[in-house]
């Protein structure tokens, strides 16, 4: 048990100082009064100690004693983190509701990861072997297509001595020993790290491998790459949490994370019932296999929603580190924020821009550099890649998180509450978003599709900001004042919008575009308009070309031409030129 170090003198909600021991370190966990709520040391004066406590502190009185525990808020990492739900704490949320149904109740402490369930065991390291932290020495089937690498902890090198032989252990059985120095260790396949401390790796490498979505919009416009970093700000109802579940369900990670930070209780209990259901394209098998859910609501205690963020990523970084790609969504590091301003608050601390501390601009930056495409111990590449939801309220970009996170990301898809109330959804505003990840990935998108994607991409950004001119004109004076070759970009436009951009997450065929789908898709849209330009120079009225019924066909082709029977659209083509052709002949 942990012993008393010091007696609560003074209470401000989650924020607590009390009086007591100098030997307390900072950022250590606490456990304060006779509940032993769990908390964290924020603040040392002497002998005055402040800590955010991450659970209701309602009813607490000066005099309550609190208990140090020498160590810092850590996760536990093994076999069986896939397919848990926890709360910001990494307390299991399904056998709390079992305990105490609906809502937490106070001072409740339960292991994280279950230690009864038997592992089967198969080693893969030899005794003898010379072993350093992040080495893989055995592997477990964590579900029926996941394997979980066993790994050396990252501060702890030396000799293997003895390895446990192939079979069933539990996470706290004895699995291998190691000779550091003079000393054995004793290993389990159950690891502890700080959630505030990046996990180490050999190398950061180059970010040049896209994460592909599935989402046109977001692949062929503003792609991220792997092991980069991503926000999506939007105001409410504009389709942040579909375009995160979207992603999760389709992109090609093979583990996600996904933290429910700070949303509506509503909101997450959607997540948390369809979640279970959802099948993995790619194996048939539930999603949930290769997913974890951290949900911290917004009626859950403040201060744990400001902890969530670090267990999600330390989760992420140790799946990383055995060699995978792991995706994580933060849905939505603006209310990580608004937990942050109230802690700060509360402390007293002297506001900066909003009533922000002064080091939000530090603390996103700290989350964000977590992203990375990196070489393991192991001599294997891993990547985290961050999709961060912000939810700036009434929808303003120019608010502090908003502009704080364009400082350290390389992705930014801009979300639109008129598209979204126009039922365009993705609702991503072209002209908003951006990507600096184009250049990295344009030799990785020459090798798998062999077209020049980036100039077509270019070229069909170039008639969507034209659209975008001419529609001020339009506003003024109506269409018909504009030359043919003008209305023409309108035609086309409204062809990449409708027929490319806009995508139904809820059509069974059009949820996933594959890469070589979107690329021929885009190819079609650009050759019809590269044909219909010579034809209107030519003297052709442009009304010709809006009513040629490849126009509804390329319109309808996302929903038409599953991905699987992409030579459908040799077809579309053969239309395209055919009845160009036709119109050519008539006005040459």
């Amino acid at each position: 048990m942990s012993e008393q170090i010091a007696t609560v003198t003074w209470i401000n909600g989650p924020v607590v100082r009390a009086r007591g021991s100098r030997h307390v370190s900072m950022l250590e966990l606490v456990e304060v009064g006779e509940e032993r709520l769990v908390g964290e040391v924020i603040g040392l004066n002497g002998d005055i100690i402040t800590a955010q406590v991450y659970e209701e502190t309602s009813g607490m009185r000066p005099g309550a004693p609190m208990y140090g525990t020498g160590l810092p808020l850590s996760v536990e990492l093994g076999p069986g983190l896939l397919k848990s739900i926890f709360d910001g704490v990494q307390r299991p949320l399904p056998l709390i509701e079992m305990q105490s149904g609906s809502f937490i109740g106070r001072g409740m402490r339960l292991d994280p990861l279950y230690r009864k369930d038997r592992w089967k065991f198969t080693p893969v390291a030899k005794v003898g072997d010379a072993v350093n932290g992040g080495m893989i020495i055995a592997t477990v089937m964590e579900t029926d297509t996941f394997e979980h690498r066993i790994m050396v902890p990252p501060d702890l090198s030396g000799t293997l001595t003895w390895l446990a032989s192939s079979g069933e252990y539990t996470l706290e059985d004895v699995i291998a020993k190691v000779k550091v120095g003079s000393e054995e260790k004793e290993l389990t396949m159950l690891q502890r790290w700080p959630v505030r401390r990046p996990r180490p790796y050999k190398s950061r490498l180059g970010v040049n491998t896209p994460l592909i979505t599935g989402q046109r919009v977001l692949d062929t416009f503003f792609p991220v790459a792997k092991g980069g970093a991503a926000g999506i700000p939007g105001p409410f109802g504009s389709g942040k949490t579909v375009t995160q579940h979207s992603i999760a369900k389709w992109a090609d990670a093979q583990v996600i994370v996904y933290i429910g930070c700070g949303e509506r209780g509503n909101e997450m209990t959607e997540v948390l019932q369809e979640f279970p259901h959802l099948t993995d394209p790619r194996s048939g098998r539930p999603l949930m296999e290769r997913t974890v859910l951290i949900a911290n609501t917004s009626n859950m205690p403040v201060a744990a929603r400001e902890a969530s963020i670090y267990t999600g990523i330390t989760i992420a970084e140790y799946y990383r580190d055995m060699g995978y790609h792991v995706a994580l969504m933060a849905d939505s590091t603006s209310r990580w924020a608004e937990a942050l301003r109230e802690v700060s608050g509360r402390l007293e601390e002297m506001p900066a821009e909003e009533g922000y501390p002064a080091y939000l601009a530090g603390r996103l930056a700290e989350f964000y550099e977590r992203a990375g495409y990196v070489e393991t111990f192991n001599g294997k590449s891993g990547s985290v890649t961050i999709v961060g939801a912000v939810s700036p309220p009434g929808g303003d970009f120019s608010e502090p998180v908003t502009q704080h996170t364009k400082r350290f990301i390389r992705c930014f898809w801009a979300l639109d509450k008129s598209l979204a109330s126009a039922r365009h959804f993705p609702s991503i505003n072209w002209l908003d978003s951006y990507s600096e990840y184009l250049e990295d990935v344009a030799g990785w998108w020459q090798k798998q599709v062999g077209t020049d994607w980036l100039r077509m991409r270019n070229r069909a950004m170039e008639i969507l900001s034209e659209e975008a001119r001419l529609s001020q004109i339009v506003k003024l004076v109506g269409p018909d004042a504009l030359p043919d070759e003008e209305r023409l970009v309108l035609e086309t436009a409204r062809l990449l919008r409708e027929g490319f951009l806009q995508q139904n997450a809820m059509d069974k065929v059009d949820a996933y575009s594959s890469l070589q789908k979107q690329v021929r898709m885009l190819e079609l849209i650009l050759r019809f308009h590269e044909r219909a330009l010579r034809i209107v120079k030519h003297g052709a009225p442009i009304l010709l070309i809006h009513e040629l019924p490849v126009v509804d066909t390329l319109i309808r082709m996302k929903t038409n031409i599953p991905n699987e029977e992409l030579e459908k659209m040799d077809d579309i083509q053969k239309q395209i030129d055919e009845q160009m052709s036709r119109l050519d002949s008539e006005y040459r």
